[in-house]
């Protein structure tokens, strides 16, 4: 709510103030009703198992109502977002939120209707995906020295495939390129299961997808793992190390959180956020998502996670616009 409402209450003669500020209601009756939590893309991925998971702890921290997934999939996570951008800041509609819905979606679709990185209210990040380089079997080189060597000695030899233009797996490879100094061609497919499929079949040698969605096949012995997005690997890939170890600084894991339409009440915020921290908090959800996901949980204040996303913003925007990368 935003503004103060007027409430008046007899009880044993004695009358409730009438004037009660909007944010301390929304704080103290939050949720009185079931929660839409929208997820920009389609069933079945891993965002989607994230927020099922979630929603399956929603009702016994927030006094037995439920929040509702629903699946709004489209334009790179945009017509999700654009949707939830429009609602009432009131709490009973969020965002799964995604790196092009709330972060770069106008830089690739410049066309966007609304701007991603101000049209929502932060309020958690849930996860880290981390994502790992993969490459066929029939790829000469186990190790990140050894792709960035034979890129070098042969320009434009390898091919690599990724789940859509601008999609995470598309600029964790562009980024890798750039801090490699090396070039392959891109190959885009329409989803991380065709990607890595691809890469399976031998149409591309390698490919920048999410641990969680590249492990079966590397455990198969379909492709093999040739460094972790993140610093400090995954236990679920032990002994292959992390690209930074070659190429210093070097980051990228896929994220999730929970946003709201900008302009929410901070009290409603803090409150929100109170109700998904002790979600991801509790062992069996962490469990669930790293097992199933390979994810670390985050957590935080909304302040954190406004953070992060500008900090995504300005490292994600020079990579889109030196390499011309469009999703529209």
């Amino acid at each position: 709510m935003s503004r103060a409402i007027t409430r008046r209450l007899v009880l044993a003669g004695l009358a409730v103030p009438a004037l009660w500020p909007a944010g301390t209601r929304a704080q103290a009756t939050w949720p009185d009703k079931p929660v839409r939590l929208v997820v920009p893309f389609g069933p079945g991925g891993a965002i989607d198992t994230l927020s099922r998971t979630v929603a399956a702890k929603f009702a016994e921290v927030s006094g037995g109502q439920n929040l509702v997934v629903e699946n709004r999939a489209g334009a790179g996570g945009t017509i999700g977002g654009l949707a939830v951008s429009r609602e009432r800041p009131d709490g009973y509609t969020l965002l799964m939120a995604d790196i092009g819905a709330n972060a770069i979606g106008k830089e690739l679709i410049p066309s966007l209707a609304y701007d991603p990185p101000t049209s929502f209210t932060p309020i958690i990040q849930l996860v880290n995906l981390p994502a790992v380089l993969m490459a066929h079997p029939s790829v000469p080189a186990n190790t990140v020295q050894e792709v960035i060597d034979q890129a070098k000695a042969r320009p434009d030899r390898f091919t690599y495939s990724s789940a859509g233009n601008g999609n995470g797996s598309h600029l964790f490879m562009a980024l890798f390129l750039r801090e490699a100094g090396i070039r392959m061609v891109h190959v885009p497919y329409r989803s991380g299961a065709e990607m890595v499929t691809a890469l399976v079949r031998g149409d591309a040698q390698f490919g920048f997808p999410t641990v969680s969605s590249g492990l079966q096949q590397i455990r198969a012995g379909n492709a093999k793992a040739i460094g972790i997005g993140t610093t400090g690997g995954t236990p679920l890939l032990p002994g292959i190390p992390a690209v930074s170890t070659v190429l210093p600084g070097f980051e990228v894991a896929v994220w999730h959180g929970i946003t709201a339409p900008a302009g929410m009440d901070p009290a409603l915020t803090r409150r929100i956020n109170e109700v998904f921290a002790r979600i991801i908090a509790m062992p069996d959800v962490q469990q669930t998502i790293f097992n199933g996901q390979a994810g670390m949980v985050v957590g935080g204040s909304p302040e954190d996670f406004a953070n992060h996303i500008r900090s995504e913003v300005a490292r994600w925007t020079p990579i889109i616009r030196e390499g011309g990368i469009r999703s529209e």
